[in-house]
């Protein structure tokens, strides 16, 4: 039995993932399941932030998937992830999304002063990579301190989009990757936010100091840098990062 259930722990893949990747990520692990059905791969989706704390303070992933490349960072710099693993996988992109059709979709800082728009939703910037290129492309239009009042904060990018889809919020700063999922594909309107409003979304993912020792881990990163892999990517917004 003993023999067995260390089998079974070798063939698994714990993943904490950005919430950004949530449609995406379950396409890939299918994809990676089929091209090797004995394993099983886990999954659990959160702000970048709070998985970073979940994961220092002994949390069971074999890699992290985050939002941008600081996190990751700051695992390797903390001794809780494996510097050499380290890999930016994808390019995410920032838009503006409501499904009021009354909110004329023309241009980013008109959208935003609109007297109809009451309630922007944004994720946290202080735990989401995602809010804080919100909150940078907020300052780029000098809109910041104006909105604070017309702000509805999600704890991810995942949740604040919720507040788009469900009409808490008019219109929300949200991923591209959710906007365009099955589940949101053609509801509503957005627009993209140009590049040099914020810091650039690299995505990066590493191996946690756990799962360096796992092979099917190792395996799956290697997998997000496929040509598969990424043809599902470019389907949810994503763009190929440069080369490290």
């Amino acid at each position: 039995m003993l023999a067995a259930a260390s089998m079974s722990a070798k063939e698994t893949v714990r993943i904490a993932a950005s919430a950004n990747l949530v449609f995406a990520l379950d396409e890939i692990c299918a994809a990676f399941q089929a091209e090797r059905p004995e394993v099983k791969v886990e999954s659990v989706i959160g702000s970048s932030g709070n998985l970073v704390a979940q994961i220092a303070h002994g949390a069971p992933y074999d890699i992290f998937l985050s939002a941008d490349m600081e996190y990751p960072l700051a695992l390797i710099k903390n001794g809780h992830a494996d510097a050499a693993s380290l890999t930016p996988f994808a390019t995410g992109r920032l838009v503006l999304w409501t499904t009021r059709a009354d909110l004329p979709m023309a241009e980013l800082g008109s959208v935003l002063h609109d007297a109809r728009m009451r309630k922007l939703a944004i994720a946290n910037p202080d735990t989401a990579p995602y809010g804080r290129a919100a909150r940078q492309t907020l300052e780029k239009l000098e809109l910041w301190d104006a909105m604070q009042s017309h702000l509805v904060m999600g704890e991810n990018i995942s949740q604040t989009a919720q507040f788009v889809a469900s009409g808490n919020a008019d219109a929300g700063l949200v991923a591209l990757s959710l906007v365009l999922s099955a589940k949101q594909q053609n509801s509503g309107n957005w627009l993209v936010v140009p590049e040099n409003f914020h810091e650039p979304l690299t995505q990066g993912a590493v191996l946690t100091k756990r799962g360096t020792a796992n092979p099917t881990a190792r395996a799956f990163l290697t997998f997000i840098l496929s040509d598969k892999a990424r043809k599902i990517f470019a389907q949810y917004g994503y763009g190929v990062p440069a080369s490290r």
